[in-house]
């Protein structure tokens, strides 16, 4: 039985940032790396940019105060935001004073919001009757834009909805979903998910090789652009046959990876051992080969697919 820990033994966890946050000049934010030249003229500029405009700044920028200078401060997080800032005419800007001068975590460790996320946050700014204007002038788009968001899951099933909550998919790929019956989405999703591939391209193809009585409408004819009736049918069935195949697959995987990775290493302390190396060079020279290729592999994948 273990014994009750003493909370008073316990280390202090040292904090990340400072408790308050720290009014800072923004011509006193020294910036860690410089922007790419064509980043004011990105959609994720104006994005930010509109987003200050309408409902103020969100997310405030990370500092550090300057070692050499201690009325300056180095840039851990926010370059854009401090641009967009500079542009809308502000001097100051509300700052986390971080404690620690590492910047990796802020920029390379980013949650993006999905698409369903997005349409969420949507959702819930207009039940607490935020105008469709407001919302759409902070995302910097037109209000027709917003509406295709809000209605972005309607005709989803929740399962395919739980399934690409986090998912970067464009929205094209849900209209395509769409077009299928709750059990084909749920399969649709888990082949997008299986392959991580979530181009509008590959969910075309998907729907191309659902079979008729799985689409939502199943008595309107399937029409595909420069696709015959024949090719349309010839697709359901190698598709079908792709399904099965990576079904089959995946109850094993998981095991036979296992079993890989332990037969690797034996196979690697083998042929470590001098007097069993020595030995097989001499007598099974194959052998000996494709142990030193197994014990030297860094992926299961094909070379070509590596």
């Amino acid at each position: 039985m273990s014994k009750p820990v003493d909370p008073n033994t316990l280390e202090t966890v040292a904090q990340a940032f400072s408790s308050d946050f720290v009014v800072v000049p923004i011509a006193s934010i020294l910036p860690v790396k410089a922007i790419e030249r064509n980043a004011k003229s990105s959609h994720k500029y104006r994005q930010i940019a509109a987003s200050i405009r309408e409902i103020g700044l969100v997310e405030p920028p990370a500092v550090i105060q300057d070692s050499r200078d201690p009325n300056s401060y180095l840039l851990l997080d926010g370059h854009l935001r401090i641009e967009a800032l500079r542009d809308l005419g502000q001097t100051e800007v509300e700052c986390l004073v971080s404690t620690d001068d590492e910047a990796f975590t802020y920029n390379k460790r980013i949650s993006r919001l999905s698409p369903v996320q997005e349409q969420r946050m949507i959702a819930k700014a207009i039940e607490r009757n935020v105008p469709k204007e407001k919302i759409a002038r902070a995302l910097d788009i037109n209000v027709r834009s917003l509406s295709r968001k809000v209605q972005l899951l309607d005709g989803l099933c929740e399962e395919v909805i739980g399934l690409l909550k986090d998912k970067m998919c464009p929205m094209a790929v849900f209209d395509v979903l769409r077009k299928m019956s709750p059990l084909r989405q749920i399969e649709a999703a888990e082949l997008l998910i299986n392959a991580n591939n979530f181009s509008i391209s590959y969910a075309s193809a998907i729907l191309a090789g659902t079979p008729q009585a799985q689409l939502a409408t199943p008595q309107t004819p399937k029409r595909l652009k420069g696709m015959t009736a024949e090719a349309i049918a010839r697709m359901e069935r190698e598709l079908s046959r792709l399904q099965e195949a990576i079904s089959s697959i995946q109850d094993s995987y998981g095991q036979d990876h296992l079993h890989l990775t332990v037969v690797k290493g034996y196979l690697t302390k083998l042929i470590t051992n001098d007097r069993v190396a020595r030995y097989l060079e001499q007598y099974q020279p194959e052998l000996f080969i494709e142990f030193q290729k197994i014990a030297g592999m860094t992926s299961t994948l094909p070379s070509e697919a590596a």
